[in-house]
């Protein structure tokens, strides 16, 4: 059965994947303008949705609770949102989406730590 962690760590490979495209076609094109973005797509995108996946495959209690679905549909709105709200504040085309797109990657981190205080590391259903 494919669970909450599965997913997370779904979304980071899928992210991983693009950002390593787009990391080779940056190297092969020589502009680097992207970097920033092209950085936090593979941290945000890659790191932290790995580690949140890796934090509820060992911890069942949190994975079981309704809470996850909600991290993890926050999380990926984040990402999804911010990366693409980066490259275009880098083309001056305004902020806008990269601030929501940053709350709700802020937002997502706060409800993981609601959920580490809440049910521990590695806590059983």
């Amino acid at each position: 059965m494919r669970g909450i962690g599965f997913y997370f760590f779904l979304a980071g490979a899928l992210c991983v994947t693009a950002g390593m495209f787009w990391g080779i076609g940056m190297a092969i094109s020589g502009d680097h303008t992207m970097g920033g973005a092209h950085a936090h797509l593979n941290l945000v995108g890659w790191v932290t949705m790995g580690l949140f996946g890796l934090y509820y495959t060992v911890t069942p209690s949190a994975a079981a609770s309704p809470l996850a679905k909600v991290h993890l549909a926050v999380a990926v709105a984040g990402v999804v949102i911010m990366v693409p709200g980066i490259a275009l504040a880098i083309l001056h085309d305004g902020e806008a989406m990269v601030a929501v797109g940053s709350l709700l990657t802020a937002a997502s981190m706060l409800l993981f730590v609601y959920t580490l205080f809440r049910n521990g590391l590695g806590k059983p259903a």
